[in-house]
């Protein structure tokens, strides 16, 4: 299978980047200065991410397509407001989840960004959820440029003048050269930033336009290391069918009127996990010293006996140490209990610790 280009690989090239396939795309994963100092760069400045991989689906419909999508979703979608996001989940009946996503409600409809390598499943599973009564358009003619980093709103607004206005989790149409631009304050790295959906053939220009102002390219490797400082969970490793929002410790997302009432796929199972609680629960890990435990390690408790497996785990540049995220029984979950990881055939001490390990630093109101 061919694998597929985003419209800024010209200028990934450009700039030495050093690629990787991921999820059917040639994406780049770091450049010359490497992911430590994309990732701090980002943390103290602004970093600028091609995420034109990810699915950018928009759904048109009169006034019942709300009632319909909130049959599928775990969201209270009937007092959403027009360019408002949330967070949610694509779930089985068994509540085990398809895929993360944000939702955003647009004039006439609504945009969900999926992730890359469950856009066309997604669409699919949507698609028939639906009747096939609505317009659906998997957007493949317009990119989507992520700029994160304190410095991103004084960026983004000297070229979309008013970006700077939007709150976070909130969105708008802007204009760049005539073309229609959304924008939307969100991110996934814990920092403020934007997501800009823009047509394929500005793209380039645009982020020429971000990079001329002080921006720098970053890649997938710094964008990993940044969410998982921020305690942000990765489809495929701590989500996926065999995990429930409520075992992933993301109950906050779904809205407590649906908690309540039900009614969407999987809440049967999601309201008796809520009532009589999860045998494991997603958790913050803190290796003592260096070690760095990857995805798969498994974590023991005192008695040596298996209780949990890591889901990921790297260096967190923010922190100067290593993190790790992943599963652990229920009665291991508790901060500061004392856990160890093999690696390599040796067992090594950590922490059961709370998330974020780098304190997010989303923007709450907008900023005059």
């Amino acid at each position: 299978m061919e694998i597929k280009k985003t419209s800024l690989n010209k200028l990934h090239q450009d700039n030495k980047a050093k690629f990787v396939e991921f999820a059917g795309y040639e994406m780049p994963i770091q450049y010359s200065k490497g992911i430590v100092e994309e990732h701090k760069f980002t943390r103290t400045h602004s970093g600028i991410f091609d995420v034109s991989h990810m699915g950018q689906l928009f759904i048109y419909g009169d006034d019942s397509l709300t009632a319909d999508l909130e049959k599928i979703f775990p969201l209270n979608l009937k007092d959403l407001k027009v360019n408002s996001s949330k967070y949610s989940f694509l779930m089985n009946e068994n509540a085990g989840i398809y895929d993360d996503l944000i939702i955003t409600k647009i004039d006439g409809g609504y945009l969900i960004i999926l992730n890359a390598a469950c856009k066309d499943n997604d669409f699919k599973i949507i698609s028939k959820l639906l009747n096939d009564k609505y317009r659906m358009n998997l957007e493949e003619n317009r990119s989507l440029i992520a700029i994160q980093g304190p410095k991103s709103a004084e960026i983004l607004d000297l070229i979309l003048n008013g970006a700077k206005d939007l709150n976070f989790m909130t969105g708008n149409w802007f204009y760049y050269k005539d073309q229609k631009l959304f924008v939307t304050r969100s991110g996934y790295t814990g920092e403020d930033g934007f997501e800009v959906s823009i047509p394929n053939d500005f793209a380039e220009e645009f982020t020429k336009k971000l990079l001329e102002n002080g921006a720098q390219l970053i890649g997938l490797g710094a964008r990993d290391t940044l969410r998982l400082e921020a305690g942000l969970c990765l489809y495929g490793h701590e989500l996926g069918l065999d995990k429930t929002p409520i075992e992933a410790n993301l109950k906050w997302a779904i809205s407590k009127e649906r908690i309540t009432n039900g009614g969407f796929i999987g809440s049967d199972k999601i309201i008796n996990q809520i009532n009589e609680g999860t045998p494991q629960i997603r958790v913050g890990i803190k290796p003592e010293g260096r070690l760095i435990a990857r995805e798969k390690t498994k974590i023991f408790n005192e008695d040596e006996l298996v209780v949990g497996e890591v889901t990921s785990g790297t260096f967190g540049p923010s922190l100067n140490g290593p993190v790790a995220m992943g599963y652990v029984e229920k009665e291991f979950s508790q901060k500061d209990t004392k856990v160890f990881l093999e690696v390599r055939g040796k067992k090594y001490p950590a922490n059961i610790c709370g998330l974020p390990f780098y304190k997010k630093s989303y923007v709450k109101g907008a900023t005059k």
